[in-house]
């Protein structure tokens, strides 16, 4: 598989994030190697927090969060996707397989850190990933955080503004991630920060995982993700392992996800899910201290 890696002074100026990275060597399923980076917080001896971003975002994402949790006695742990912030990135879209990105998470987290009673807090790609691995491996899971995500299996239709999302991002001339996460924010973001989510790529050839990412979310009933996705429902709906519901109030993608969860997950009864207002789909831009105060809450 034919990979960048995105130069390290492209981080040399990142606002509030700093955190140095950890690196480990994972199979890329085609007899190579790639390598995987993540940040940790906290410490070593508490139970792991484990927070994943999305689409197009990295690690940076939580920087509003790790401070809070951590001043609580928590181990934050924040991978990058493989094709997101320091971890390499494959140079052609079809290297990226939904099947792929469980797996190579799955990896970090159990093979390399062997990860258990973990938190999982997932948003956006994050639920689509870590709720696989939730419901796969229910051992290592002690409670989950579900932000704006979802696990789709192609069964209902996608909200007319993911389509367009995903025309933009795959037909976009060049991928600029900070304006696509600024279109799915209510707060402006400072230029720092913008610079911040673009600094994993440095030019067009280094955004196969940012395109590539919203044709692997499952549309129709025959995609190949659909029956995993389907078993993964059924076993979280059964699972009692306490779900955290923490939606904003103004995500036109994921919004609807939330009473989902709420009602029909078997680990979300009995529990006060709180609603982050004035936040968009990133809420951890919009309302970062504001969830990781409600995750604080949870885990006391």
């Amino acid at each position: 598989m034919e990979t960048l890696r995105t130069p390290e002074e492209r981080f040399a100026d990142i606002p509030d994030f700093p955190y140095q990275p950890h690196y480990c060597e994972v199979d890329d399923d085609e007899d190579g190697q790639l390598r995987i980076a993540w940040i940790e917080a906290g410490p070593a001896h508490a139970d792991p927090v484990l927070m994943l971003h999305g689409e197009p975002t990295w690690s940076f994402l939580y920087r509003k969060m790790i401070p809070i949790l951590v001043a609580a006695g928590h181990r934050v742990i924040c991978p990058d996707l493989v094709g997101f912030g320091r971890s390499d990135k494959p140079t052609r879209q079809e290297d990226h397989t939904y099947a792929r990105h469980v797996e190579w998470l799955r990896t970090l987290a159990f093979d390399v850190l062997d990860l258990r009673r973990v938190t999982l807090v997932a948003q956006d790609w994050g639920g689509l990933l870590g709720l696989r691995l939730a419901a796969e491996h229910p051992e290592r899971f002690g409670r989950i955080v579900v932000a704006n995500t979802g696990l789709p299996t192609g069964d209902f239709n996608m909200p007319e503004v993911w389509w367009r999302f995903r025309e933009a991002i795959q037909n976009a001339p060049h991928v600029e991630v900070s304006a696509f996460v600024a279109s799915g924010c209510q707060r402006p973001l400072s230029p720092q920060v913008r610079a911040a989510y673009d600094a994993p790529f440095p030019d067009d050839t280094f955004s196969a995982g940012p395109r590539a990412m919203p044709g692997l979310v499952p549309t129709s009933p025959d995609d190949p993700a659909t029956e995993a996705n389907r078993r993964a429902w059924a076993a979280l709906s059964e699972n009692p392992t306490p779900m955290l519901v923490a939606f904003s109030d103004g995500d036109p993608i994921t919004g609807a996800m939330a009473r989902i969860f709420r009602e029909h997950m078997r680990g979300a009864q009995g529990i006060e899910h709180p609603t982050i207002h004035g936040a968009g789909h990133f809420l951890q831009e919009d309302a970062g201290e504001e969830l990781a105060r409600h995750l604080v809450d949870f885990l006391g």
